[in-house]
């Protein structure tokens, strides 16, 4: 695998992190997409405002917007919706919404830029689209390597049923039945 190049220690520590994650979930992503998941652990290391959105209002407001403003308030909600996924699930039970909320919100929001969008980063959008569930377990294997804490069952089987490659692996030995979630890749 080719190796990022990185400008500061910090930015060689996340990136250590996301691959050290990467090889505990099972989950090997490229280059570019171990890339997005360092710079966005780096970007919103202290989102203070990631308890406050409503992100249902944010993808319609996203949606209405024009240009610069629509791919960047897209990206910030998928951005945001991958980092409630794989790192902060206990906001979605505060919410009362399950995980997969997350997961297809944060989806489309990069399905939606990869659309719109007329430059090169659109192959990487789409791509972090299809890749999402594969995404959040790899944030999900960060939070074990760096709290006590893990994802409960309910949420471990969301997870595995819009990544189907985590099944065997969180599940073994067991049938899990999908329910009306949609299967990612």
């Amino acid at each position: 695998m080719a190796t990022i190049l990185t400008d500061t220690a910090a930015t060689a520590l996340w990136h250590d992190l996301v691959r050290d994650a990467e090889r505990r979930g099972g989950a090997q992503l490229d280059v570019e997409l171990e890339s997005h998941l360092v710079f966005l652990l780096m970007r919103h290391l202290r989102d203070a405002q990631l308890g406050n959105t409503i992100f249902a209002l944010d993808y319609l407001r996203a949606l209405d917007e024009g240009g610069a403003q629509r791919s960047d308030a897209l990206r910030e909600l998928g951005d945001r919706c991958l980092l409630i996924a794989g790192l902060y699930p206990q906001q979605a039970q505060r919410r009362r919404v399950n995980l997969d909320y997350f997961l297809e919100l944060g989806s489309r929001a990069y399905a939606e830029l990869a659309d719109a969008s007329r430059t090169l980063w659109a192959d990487l959008y789409r791509r972090i689209a299809r890749t999402f569930a594969r995404l959040a377990r790899v944030l999900v294997e960060v939070r074990r390597l760096t709290q006590r804490d893990s994802l409960d069952a309910l949420a471990r089987h969301a997870l595995c049923l819009a990544d189907g490659d985590a099944i065997a692996r969180e599940f073994p030995g067991a049938i899990v039945i999908g329910g009306t979630g949609t299967q990612l890749q």
